[in-house]
């Protein structure tokens, strides 16, 4: 899935993160613990710092190596290897940054502590809870960890990416291909289509014979006229359901590759179940996760509306009109490092504008955007009236072939600026 990420220099800001200690060290201007250390949470971190190097900061994240989720879906379809994906974390601690690879178990919104599954207690000023999504296991009848295993998600990048992929590898040419797209909210609105497209690209070039069907739990998505553009163009092979014309999936049978839908059921040869989904699990545990599973916040500061100094940053926010993509938690990342550095300086936070950009690859050689800037409003973060834009419907190959190479020159990029 390629999400959007910030413009370089766009957004100043940043993060402050640290290491329980009994008090603050001499001369620090406070501690500030990171939880999750993808592109919302290694960004907040590295910026606080840059901020103010005074600032005690720590990073918790249970993996070693960050695997992105942009550029996934060309994993998917062999364009690119998983490696091209993966990170480490040795940048963000060249940059003063704690980073202890663990998992947060609990968090102490009243002692301000944060428990980790290896035992060890960090207490915090203020703490930044950037977990990203996990998947709602029972929101879909049927689809489970276990099922994940047959029908995969590949929602998070890594093992199931890969299972995706040899599972298109190993189908018979003249299968069926079939993919369930959620209702929203969810993590990168386009990232189904672009999916679709590039898996209907792989059956085009590898496996003619074969069909992709994709069910819909909506009748709008995001950038979908450049999308249906695209597929009338390249892929004959690929059908869209919509929810009024009954491509909501109700239930799964993971041993018999089934999926239904209000009206009817649809055996697949290789089946991409993308389930609802919530905010990472940490949130409801640190009690910033309302009953919808998100996450909601001062757009301003980022701070939770229901834990006093603790914020909350990308996928797990409840943003307003802001998409979740990496290119908005970058974003709020810096917009929120800003904050979190003015509140511990005993400063009133600037408001912020938040950038989001956000490219699609329909077929190598072949993308397209869209863009808009965003501001508080009404509690939340409204998009500023005639700052969007997209990539127009009719533009020629060579337009399409210079966006797709824009989205790789974005990738490298923000994933040198968070992780290099």
């Amino acid at each position: 899935m390629t999400h959007s990420t910030h413009r370089r220099g766009f957004m100043a800001g940043a993060g402050a993160l640290a290491l329980a200690t009994p008090s603050l060290a001499q001369g620090a201007a406070g501690r500030v613990v990171v939880i999750g250390g993808g592109f919302a949470g290694a960004t907040v971190a590295r910026a606080i710092k840059a901020m103010d190097a005074r600032v005690a900061v720590t990073l918790v994240e249970p993996n070693a190596t960050f695997t992105a989720c942009p550029f996934s879906n060309e994993v998917i379809v062999g364009l690119r290897g998983i490696e091209a994906q993966q990170f480490g974390y040795d940048g963000v601690r060249k940059a003063g940054v704690e980073v202890i690879v663990d998992t947060a178990s609990a968090v102490d919104a009243e002692a301000c502590v944060v428990t980790l599954a290896g035992g060890a207690r960090l207490a915090y000023d203020r703490l930044v809870i950037a977990p990203g999504v996990d998947i709602a296991w029972g929101a879909l009848p049927g689809y489970t960890p276990e099922a994940a295993e047959i029908m995969p998600h590949a929602w998070k990048a890594g093992a199931q990416t890969l299972l995706l992929r040899a599972q298109l590898e190993a189908m018979e040419d003249g299968g069926v291909v079939v993919i369930s797209a959620p209702a929203n909210p969810y993590r990168c609105p386009p990232g189904p289509y672009e999916r679709a497209s590039l898996i209907a690209w792989y059956l085009k070039t590898r496996k003619p014979k074969s069909k992709l069907l994709l069910l819909d739990a909506k009748d709008a998505f995001s950038k979908q006229k450049l999308f249906q553009n695209a597929w009338k163009e390249l892929y004959p092979n690929l059908e869209w359901v919509s929810l009024s014309s009954g491509g909501k999936v109700v239930s799964v049978d993971p041993a018999g590759l089934v999926l239904e839908t209000e009206f009817g059921k649809h055996k697949a040869n290789v089946a991409n179940v993308i389930p609802p989904q919530r905010a990472g699990a940490i949130a409801a545990a640190a009690g910033v996760a309302d009953r919808s599973g998100w996450c909601p916040m001062d757009p301003v500061t980022f701070e939770s509306t229901l834990r006093k100094n603790i914020h909350v940053i990308g996928d797990a926010a409840i943003a307003g009109a802001m998409p979740k993509s990496a290119f908005a938690a970058n974003a709020q990342a810096k917009a929120c490092a800003a904050a979190i550095v003015a509140l511990l300086n005993g400063r009133a936070p600037a408001e912020p504008l938040l950038l989001n950009t956000c490219y699609s690859v329909a077929a190598p050689e072949y993308g397209f955007s869209v863009a808009g800037v965003y501001r508080p409003a009404k509690g939340l973060l409204n998009e500023v009236a005639g700052s969007g834009g997209a990539s127009p419907v009719d533009a020629p190959e060579a337009t399409r072939a210079l966006e797709a190479r824009l989205a790789n020159g974005w990738y490298n990029t923000i994933t040198a600026e968070v992780f290099g």
